[in-house]
């Protein structure tokens, strides 16, 4: 069996109550590649201090800049960090790691806002670093299945594209610290729902068909009442190609949890994944009957087993699928260090994907502000 050096991984954010830090954290060491010596995970010393110490980290900073000036001088210090803060820091704190040559792997969206992304994505380009956006849904076994089958020509022309990803927990007005933070603009950015999980879906619809939309109508709505930021978004979207999609977030669905959909249709065939089941893919030709794809299972694309950690009927979902993308950034950054090529069967969500999907947010919000006309989706 191949051994592998675990890269040596710092965090920023993710402290006492993060939801997002502990799945990053085990995420990072579900396959013993990454091994997490340093952090940053509070606003505050004695709360980076005692969270470092919950999670068993050796050294813990004060500030994000310090870190990324001590790790980069140490001869052991970090090669990586992962990044899980609010959405205002991503910028400041990917900047200053990239600037160290600290490859970064940062929550989605990529920034708080279109030109910061920019900014960053010019940084990046010219940095021998990497950046990896954790769009984690796209490493899910399924989903690369379905990708495959649209590549080599499986659904025949497209022609619909229906995404949508619904949730309830801010149904009501909430004062939990991670809702509070998702409401302020200040912290969250211009866009509510259709920043934190519109991202999510537009970049997942994205990454299985191929296609970007050239033009979108975006109807965006805030239900509560005093809320700043839109908890519901119904996003029509028109393709170079002359297919069309549809795109729905929400966060005020009761009944919902974390119902993510993808249905892509074409002028041969159809598929469907669903997150709350992601194991299973199906696939109908036209006029035939629907074929139930499983992970793993007969009919999986070359090159997928390596994607699956136990066989067929022992699942696997959320973490396998966080795990699987920490995995390629391993081989990513390995490769990087020592100057080859990354190896071709890597699909990692990165600066483009962040690029696009700050895009679509800004596109959303102009539409929006025209009464829902269709706006291109600037490049």
């Amino acid at each position: 069996m191949r051994q592998h050096v675990p890269i040596r991984l710092g965090m920023v954010g993710g402290g006492a109550g993060a939801m997002i830090g502990n799945v990053h954290r085990i995420a990072a060491r579900l396959d013993n590649r990454f091994r997490l010596l340093a952090g940053a995970l509070s606003s505050t010393a004695e709360k980076a201090a005692a969270s470092a110490a919950e999670a068993g980290i050796a050294r813990s900073y004060d500030d994000f800049h310090e870190m990324a000036r001590a790790e980069a001088a140490r001869p052991d210090g970090i090669e990586a960090v992962a990044i899980c803060t609010p959405n205002h820091l991503h910028f400041p704190v990917a900047r200053a790691f990239l600037a160290q040559g600290i490859h970064v792997i940062c929550d989605k969206p990529m920034t708080a806002t279109l030109e910061q992304g920019r900014e960053l994505a010019e940084l990046a380009r010219g940095s021998d670093a990497l950046f990896v956006l954790t769009h984690n849904y796209s490493a899910y076994p399924q989903i690369r299945q379905a990708r495959a089958m649209i590549a080599r020509g499986d659904l025949g022309r497209l022609r619909l594209v229906q995404v949508e990803y619904a949730q309830d927990w801010l149904t009501e007005e909430s004062r939990s610290k991670q809702a509070e933070w998702r409401g302020d603009p200040a912290r969250a950015g211009a866009g509510g729902v259709i920043g934190d999980i519109g991202t999510h879906a537009f970049q997942l619809a994205r990454f299985v068909t191929g296609m970007r939309p050239e033009r979108i109508a975006a109807d965006l709505s805030s239900f509560v009442p005093g809320r700043r930021l839109d908890d519901n978004a119904h996003v029509l979207m028109r393709y170079a190609n002359g297919a069309k999609g549809m795109l729905w977030v929400s966060q005020v669905a009761p009944g919902t949890e974390n119902g993510l959909k993808l249905r892509v249709y074409g002028d041969k065939a159809g598929l469907e994944w669903a997150h709350e089941t992601p194991e299973t893919l199906w696939f109908t030709r036209f006029g035939q009957p629907a074929q139930k794809l499983r992970r793993a299972g007969p009919g999986t694309a070359p090159g997928l087993d390596r994607l699956s950690r136990v066989p067929p009927g022992h699942p696997e979902g959320y973490l396998e699928g966080f795990g699987n993308l920490y995995a390629e950034a391993a081989e990513a950054i390995r490769a990087r260090q020592a100057g080859r090529p990354l190896p071709g069967h890597l699909a990692l969500p990165g600066i483009e994907d962040g690029l696009e999907g700050l895009c679509f947010i800004d596109a959303c919000l102009r539409s929006h502000a025209r009464d829902a006309a269709f706006v291109e989706v600037m490049p």
